[in-house]
């Protein structure tokens, strides 16, 4: 399975504002951009969907950025992957048994499925709270100037 660069860098944004979000001051794509590495025109791409699938809430303007519209540990992966890639199945014929004349009688088809399903269960399962937590032991803390 495959992720794709727009769910990696989606999931990658809503964790780094789980850890370094302030409630009451936005985080700037640059800094989501570069802490990230993700380029900051693609990066804006996904935020406006992430903004208007109700992820977070964007500002605008020199007090602008980004910051979570509900809590990390209520956005589930499914969430995040369903709105930035919609539904994908490693086999067409796993949606569609028509798809394939052997359907009806293929293992292999079977085993698909069943990976398909763990894949579901782990990303309802797990939040974007729960990846913030596993994040933060390697997270550096921000330098502090005086």
């Amino acid at each position: 399975m495959r992720i794709p660069m727009r769910v990696d860098y989606g999931v990658r944004a809503l964790v780094d504002l789980a850890l370094r979000g302030d409630p009451g001051r936005p985080t700037r794509t640059t800094d989501i951009a570069v802490r990230q590495s993700i380029p900051e025109p693609y990066l804006d791409q996904v935020l406006t969907t992430l903004n208007k699938s109700g992820f977070i809430h964007s500002r605008r303007g020199p007090q602008g950025g980004h910051i979570l519209a509900r809590a990390a540990s209520e956005i589930t992966l499914h969430d995040v992957v369903s709105t930035l890639e919609g539904r994908s199945a490693p086999l067409d014929c796993i949606d569609d048994a028509r798809q394939c004349k052997l359907s009806n009688g293929c293992a292999q088809r079977n085993i698909w499925q069943d990976v398909e399903e763990a894949v579901h269960q782990v990303l309802v399962t797990t939040t974007v709270g729960d990846l913030a937590e596993r994040q933060r032991p390697f997270t550096q803390p921000e330098s502090v100037t005086a």
